[in-house]
């Protein structure tokens, strides 16, 4: 059963999530969104295959989860709109009885969610904000797919950088206490090593995009977001470079911005 709310679309206001379907060449955006992506291109001519490679990042890490470590429980924060190769839909090619929940505050999410899952009763969408712990696991969705006895895989796929200071330790924190031992977390998150390129990219998403935007972080940042916990091999670094299927993958020309991360273990 999905989240009854109603969502109201707001298309006169560019959409994080709609801007990425666009950069994933989907068909869920509007006009504002594309224009929206267009000039960031003028400033990040790196964003699509960056987008790209952050999609294949977020499928070899689920997948390899429920592979080689049996994980069958997957919490996507900001998890953006359905694409191809969802995480439900990788996990449960491994296993048909993997559990998804989404959580996304972009109601245009929650629709489409709704009608990607109608037959689907082990995922779930719901529409709140990431940074709302207490909602996330309280919701009646969670409840229901998610056992918290056992392991779970918590994502933060390309979303810090949506979420303003202090906060990104602070939810990290109040989700990692709920996690029991033996979880994981996959996270990672738009960096820049000129200064210059972080205040540019961070005021151009303020100004062009509608809810909170965090900032463009540098890489000692991202890394303490994995303080305490098992990181896995490969380690952190640039996400392409993360177990990478193949070396024809999408690679960024430009090195204005790029994606920082990857998986820990909580101990």
């Amino acid at each position: 059963m999905q989240d009854a709310r109603q969502p109201e679309v707001d298309v006169t206001t560019a959409s994080v999530a709609r801007m990425y379907d666009f950069a994933l060449d989907g068909k869920d955006n509007y006009a504002v969104d594309r224009a929206a992506v267009a000039e960031l291109y003028k400033i990040a001519p790196s964003s699509k295959p960056l987008a790209l490679g952050n999609r294949r990042f977020l499928q070899r890490a689920v997948r390899w989860l429920a592979e080689e470590h049996g994980v069958r429980q997957f919490l996507d924060h900001g998890s953006g709109l359905p694409t191809q190769d969802n995480v439900h839909q990788v996990a449960q090619r491994v296993d048909p009885d993997s559990r998804v929940v989404y959580v996304d505050n972009d109601p245009i999410v929650l629709a489409h969610g709704r009608a990607l899952l109608q037959e689907d009763d082990r995922t779930a969408v719901i529409q709140a904000d990431m940074r709302d712990s207490e909602e996330i696991f309280g919701h009646p969705e969670v409840r229901r797919l998610l056992d918290l006895s056992q392991p779970v895989a918590a994502l933060f796929v390309s979303v810090m950088h949506c979420v303003s200071d202090p906060d990104p330790e602070e939810l990290l924190a109040r989700v990692l206490e709920r996690l029991p031992s033996g979880s994981f977390l996959v996270l990672n998150q738009l960096v820049s090593e000129h200064a210059d390129k972080r205040e540019e990219f961070t005021r151009f998403m303020h100004d062009s995009t509608e809810g909170n935007w965090g900032r463009v972080r540098e890489v000692p940042e991202v890394k303490r977001y994995f303080e305490g916990l098992e990181v896995v091999s490969p380690g952190l670094g640039r996400i392409n470079d993360w177990r990478p299927d193949t070396d024809l993958g999408p690679r960024q020309e430009t090195d204005e911005w790029y994606e920082f991360g990857g998986v820990a273990r909580i101990p």
